[in-house]
């Protein structure tokens, strides 16, 4: 069942809590984990973290909290939706959701160039092939062609919100997603902890429709600094 869409309350809203809410955690050393996201996955996720090559090769929160809301619910609702995951990192958002929902048309994790040999590692470890393809995604840059033919709808998007110069270029990639499909959907979930932060919801908000979505988990994750939204063209 697809969860109401609803505008934020004062209570969870961001932008009503103090700046330096929620510091970065510890990094950690390289390994491979088994997620099962709290039983949603009856198939343990295989996930190697490795952060030799930056700071996406780690499992951040927001992952976690985006990668259930999918599973619990839209588990179903996805067989003809053409989905993209946007800063994958490893991949957990979207590998999560390959193994996890019924999907029946290969999904695509993308990163930057320093990223693409981590997505490929979680793809093999998972025996994932025939349903997730990773790919190269620069942000702020024109879209690669096979995006561009894939026309996503779906594009899911964890923890990009953690380095400041780059917002713009997120902010350019998300449009121009938006462009490629109107009718796309964009699941954002973030974990606040500056105040550029905040600038960067704002400005999305001017950008986009943006809207808080309901989840079961909400009162807990938002207690940590985390908030997940869609974002919809205007």
């Amino acid at each position: 069942m697809i969860p109401p869409i609803r505008t934020p309350s004062p209570e969870f809203s961001p932008l009503a809590i103090g700046e330096d809410l929620a510091p970065l955690p510890a990094y950690k050393s390289a390994g491979t984990a088994s997620i099962d996201f709290s039983g949603l996955l009856a198939d343990p996720l295989k996930l190697h973290e490795d952060l030799s090559s930056g700071c996406g090769g780690q499992t951040w929160p927001a992952g976690m909290v985006l990668a259930k809301h999918m599973l619990r619910y839209h588990k179903d609702d996805l067989s003809q939706s053409r989905i993209l995951e946007l800063g994958a990192g490893g991949g957990l958002v979207g590998l999560a959701v390959a193994r996890g929902c019924a999907v029946e048309s290969p999904l695509f994790i993308t990163d930057q160039l320093e990223m693409h040999a981590l997505m490929e590692l979680n793809i093999k470890l998972n025996h994932l092939d025939t349903q997730a393809e990773a790919k190269i995604l620069n942000w702020g840059e024109p879209l690669p062609k096979e995006i561009v033919d894939f026309k996503p709808d779906v594009i899911l998007a964890a923890d990009c919100v953690y380095f400041e110069p780059a917002f713009p270029l997120l902010l350019a990639t998300l449009t121009d997603l938006l462009k490629l499909c109107p009718s796309a959907t964009i699941y954002f979930c973030f974990k606040k902890r500056r105040r550029a932060d905040m600038q960067f919801l704002k400005k999305a908000q001017k950008m986009f429709k943006v809207a808080e979505v309901a989840d079961d988990d909400r009162p807990i994750f938002s207690r940590e600094g985390l908030f997940l939204y869609t974002f919809k063209a205007l």
